[in-house]
C-alpha cells in the first residue's frame, strides 16, 4: 500500500499515471521517493507500458524535496534515494511526461526535468531555488544546460529565479501550456492518443535510449560526482548548514561567506 503516490492506468494499461499526493504540498521526501523508485523498478516486468506520466494532487505539482531531510547528517541517505529514482528512469527508457500545476520548485522540479516531455498550465511556477537556502542542485546542475544551455541554466540555478509557464516554454524548457488544468488534461490525451499510442512500446523503449544518450551519459557521469561534492565539501561549510537551519528554524539566515 503506497501512502504518499497514486498509480493507475489508462488506455488499455499502456500508460502509467504517477500522481504525487501527500495530502499538502506533494513534497518530495525519503518515503515518496521510495514509493516513486519501487513504482518504477516494477515496470521492468510491464513491456507495453508506452508512456509514465507524472503530475501533483491538488493544485501544485510539488513543492519540493523535503528540506528537513537536507541537514548534514541526512543529506547523503537523501541524495541517494533520490538520485536512484533517476538512475531507474534511465535504466527503463520508457517515455516519461510531466503535468505541472501550481508550485514545482527545487526537487519537485528536478523530476519533471528528468522526463522526456513537460505540459503546463497558467498556475505554474518553475524553478530551482536551492542557492536560497545556501545550498545547490545536483540534478538540475546536470539538466538544465543540456535542456536550455548554460545562459538560461545559470540564470535559474545561481540566482534561485521562479518563472512562469510561458517564460519556460520560451527558454524551451516546456512543450506545450494551457490555460488551466482541465485544459492540460483533455490536451494531453489528446496528445497521447495521436503521438504515443500508435507506435511499439519496445521501439519507443530503443527510441528514447537512442534520443537520451547524451542526457543519459552526463547523467550518469555527474550525477555521483555531484553528491559527493554536495555531502563532502558543500555540507561541511558553515552557509550550508545556516540555510537549511534558518529555513527550518523560520528565520533570515546569517550568512559567514565560508
Amino acid at each position: 500500500m503506497m501512502e504518499k503516490i497514486k498509480v493507475e492506468y489508462a488506455f488499455d494499461n499502456s500508460v502509467a499515471r504517477v500522481t504525487l499526493d501527500d495530502g499538502k504540498a506533494n513534497i518530495l521526501d525519503a518515503i515518496m521517493m521510495k514509493e516513486i523508485t519501487d513504482f518504477l523498478e516494477s515496470l521492468q516486468q510491464k513491456p507495453d507500458i508506452k508512456l509514465i506520466t507524472f503530475e501533483g494532487a491538488g493544485g501544485n505539482f510539488s513543492y519540493g524535496a523535503s528540506v528537513a531531510e537536507h541537514t548534514k547528517e541526512k543529506a547523503g541517505e537523501m541524495l541517494e534515494g533520490f538520485h536512484k529514482m533517476f538512475f531507474t528512469l534511465i535504466d527503463l527508457h520508457i517515455p516519461t511526461l510531466a503535468k505541472l500545476s501550481g508550485q514545482c520548485l527545487g526537487g519537485g522540479f528536478e523530476l519533471p526535468l528528468a522526463c522526456n516531455f513537460i505540459f503546463a498550465d497558467q498556475s505554474a511556477k518553475i524553478g530551482q531555488p536551492e542557492i536560497i537556502l545556501g545550498v545547490f542542485a545536483p540534478p538540475a546542475s546536470v539538466m538544465l544546460p543540456l535542456k536550455v544551455g548554460n545562459t538560461k541554466a545559470d540564470e535559474l540555478l545561481i540566482t534561485g529565479k521562479i518563472i512562469s509557464a510561458d517564460e519556460a516554454r520560451s527558454i524551451g524548457l516546456v512543450n506545450e501550456v494551457y490555460e488551466d488544468k482541465t485544459a492540460m488534461d483533455a490536451a494531453t490525451d489528446e496528445w497521447i492518443s495521436k503521438n504515443i499510442l500508435r507506435k511499439s512500446a519496445s521501439s519507443l523503449r530503443y527510441a528514447t535510449k537512442a534520443a537520451r544518450a547524451s542526457f543519459d551519459f552526463f547523467m550518469l557521469k555527474n550525477l555521483p560526482a555531484f553528491a559527493e561534492m554536495y555531502v563532502k565539501e558543500l555540507m561541511e561549510t558553515h552557509d550550508a548548514n545556516e540555510g537549511i537551519n534558518a529555513f527550518m528554524e523560520k528565520r533570515k539566515p546569517v550568512w559567514k561567506n565560508r
